[in-house]
């Protein structure tokens, strides 16, 4: 349909082309005929007039009329995929990419599709930015971004040059960053190991014994409580024991926690997906708990694509009345590595692995490491090193903070970049998971609303479904405020738990951005802010936020090494380094 809209308006650009070349020629013919030369100038600066002004109106129609396809578009997608569920079709349900719906059914098994009313809805669906980078001149602002990096290390090896007198090109500062990593794979190992096993086998020894319990509340909170004792000493206290202990460099501490809360997540919503049907249904006589056929049958079969078989029943069932299909360690096994912290069975799958796809890809993410050292090297350590030595006032803040931004925004474009689309689409590429949708235009928003559901899709979802929409159930949809202001409250304290750990330091900037002005801008720049002059608003105070934080952070990271604590108190621990140090 785009492509029609565009052969439309080029017709019509050059229809209207044409008629001025004929009328221009008999124009022509008629002043040549005279002797008027100078009118056959005027009329050929009218004729490039008229194109212009063609080519300004075709521009205008075909944006106006793609903007409206697309929203046509994604809301029949939206309703198609509600109706084939409505009707009754409980098969095992993708939208892929050219609209249809696929759907796998066998007499043994049963998935149910989740509709955004049941659950997120996994499509088969490219990442936004793999589609815009086709567009050459999208990719010319990323090749841009990359002359950028070169302009970096070519500055950085004439100083070393003139400084020293050769030509030096160290990543002492990565080397130190991501030190200890032996360490950090054995903490990694531990963390995956317990998350693979005892979550899944704790709820399948539940699942077998709760309907054949006289008992069922004790059983239930007694192997709730089991569990969520050994989740807080195996994923809460050991990756801050490791981190403490070793006394491990920032980077290294950035992995473990992130990956602490990242098994946390998974392991949460692989119990929450299924608790509820096991609740509903009891085990079929003669079936184990573990996905498998009647003992004695063998195991489950497969379907397309590595996935499951299913019925005709409600998700996690089997064939209508008998008992639920408990989860199989290989779809288990396969979440915990895919590119989502909502657990499905199964998922849908790309037929081949792009390999070449993959090399360049973590290629990528290996240029994006680099540009963050040159940044930090070039823009931050010597600004902030020297800084340390200044005593606090605000005009040493205000100077320092403007300074911040443009790295600090260049610092999140690259996080950006690096982690939810590099990182993200690599994994889901060698895992052939389908569903690339790990981010949004964000860049397009706005209001502060629309930019928190599209920046970071995966980790919003989780919220979203497990926070927000479990919050609302709970207080059966009278709080809809406190259930947004308890989802700010838990992103703000887990962010400030990580930004503590990671640095080694307790400086709450980033709870403060999330928890106070977050939600400020949250209701005041809204979904009802659609000129683009809310857009500019948007990333101005993105810019002055990166700016903060990483001028924060910097001066309280040179004021920890230049006026360490001298006391253990509360008050010492608490207290910022850089408000007092003056050494």
């Amino acid at each position: 349909m785009a492509t029609d809209s565009n052969r439309l308006g080029d017709t019509t650009a050059t229809e209207t082309a044409t008629r001025l070349v004929h009328r221009n020629i008999n124009n022509t013919n008629s002043t040549v005929s005279n002797g008027e030369v100078t009118n056959l100038e005027k009329h050929a600066e009218d004729l490039m007039q008229w194109k212009r002004h063609a080519e300004r109106i075709k521009s205008k129609v075909l944006d106006q009329i793609q903007g409206q396809l697309s929203d046509l578009l994604d809301k029949a997608l939206t309703e198609s995929v509600q109706t084939f569920t409505q009707n009754g079709n409980h098969g095992n349900n993708y939208v892929t990419r050219d609209g249809t719906v696929t759907t796998t059914n066998n007499n043994d098994h049963s998935h149910r599709t989740h509709t955004e009313k049941d659950g997120k809805v996994f499509m088969d669906r490219r990442s936004i930015l793999d589609d815009l980078f086709e567009i050459n001149h999208i990719r010319t602002i990323y090749h841009m971004f990359i002359s950028v990096l070169f302009l970096f290390i070519i500055s950085t090896l004439a100083v070393d040059y003139i400084d020293q007198g050769r030509l030096v090109l160290e990543f002492d500062l990565l080397s130190y960053a991501f030190g200890k990593l032996h360490i950090v794979a054995l903490a990694w190992l531990l963390m995956f190991s317990y998350t693979l096993a005892v979550p899944y086998y704790a709820l399948a020894l539940w699942g077998t014994l709760y309907h054949r319990s006289p008992v069922q509340g004790v059983l239930s909170v007694g192997a709730g409580l089991v569990l969520s004792v050994l989740q807080a000493v195996v994923l809460g206290i050991l990756p801050v024991y490791v981190v403490f202990h070793y006394q491990l460099p920032p980077a290294s501490r950035f992995i473990i926690i992130l990956e602490q809360i990242r098994f946390l997540m998974k392991s949460y919503s692989f119990i929450r997906e299924n608790v509820p049907v096991i609740l509903k249904h009891k085990t079929k006589e003669g079936e184990g708990p573990r996905g498998e056929g009647p003992r004695g049958e063998g195991p489950r079969g497969e379907g397309p694509r590595g996935e499951g078989p299913r019925g005709e029943g409600p998700r996690g069932e089997g064939p209508r009345g008998e008992g639920p299909r408990f989860p199989t360690f290989s779809s288990y096994l396969y979440f915990l590595f895919a590119p989502t912290l909502i657990y499905r069975e199964s998922y849908p799958r790309n037929p081949h692995i792009r390999w070449n796809y993959v090399g360049v890809t973590f290629a990528k993410i290996l240029g994006c490491l680099f540009y963050g050292y040159f940044i930090l090297v070039r823009l931050c350590i010597p600004v902030f090193m020297n800084d340390s030595n200044t005593p606090f006032s605000t005009r040493t803040l205000v100077l320092a903070l403007f300074h911040a931004t443009l790295p600090g925004m260049l610092l999140l474009l690259l996080a950006f970049f690096a982690f939810l689309h590099c990182w993200l689409n690599a994994f889901a590429e060698m895992l052939c998971f389908a569903d690339r949708m790990f981010y949004k235009d964000w860049w397009n928003s706005t209001s502060f609303a629309n930019y928190y559901r599209t920046w970071n899709v995966v980790v919003h979802d989780w919220l979203y479904y497990y926070g927000y929409r479990d919050f609302l159930w709970l207080s059966r949809r009278k709080f809809r405020t406190a259930a947004m202001l308890s989802v700010f409250a838990v992103s703000a304290l887990v962010h400030e738990y990580v930004f503590t750990l990671g640095f080694g330091f307790f400086y709450p900037v980033m709870f403060c951005l999330f928890a106070f002005f977050g939600v400020a801008f949250n209701f005041t720049l809204n979904d009802k802010r659609k000129s683009p002059v809310w857009n500019i608003m948007m990333w101005t105070c993105l810019f002055i936020g990166q700016g903060v934080m990483v001028c924060l952070y910097c001066q309280e990271w040179y004021a920890q090494i230049h006026c360490p604590r001298t006391g253990d108190s509360f008050w010492e621990l608490v207290t910022p380094r850089s408000w007092s140090c003056s050494n």
